[in-house]
């Protein structure tokens, strides 16, 4: 399986948070969120810009900004 970032992921892959890599503040949102080491999750969708990304996780679906999803590093399910 590969890894990379939740940023790069295209709608309809999913994954496995492996770990957030940001700290502070930031770091603390995206844990809150539930995007802890061992989550799955799916992409949704994207905004026609690309930014935010649509997830699904837990039976919630969030909004991710590029910018914060560049912080979170995911195991890529087949």
């Amino acid at each position: 399986m590969r890894t990379c970032k939740l940023r790069s992921l295209q709608p309809g892959e999913k994954g496995c948070v492996c770990s957030v890599t940001a700290s502070g503040e930031m770091g603390r949102r995206i844990r809150d969120l539930g995007l802890l080491p061992g989550t799955d999750l799916e992409i949704i969708g994207r905004a026609p810009l690309r930014d935010p990304v649509a997830l699904r996780l837990m039976g919630t679906t969030l909004m991710l900004r590029n910018g914060e999803a560049e912080y979170v590093m995911v195991e890529v399910k087949r």
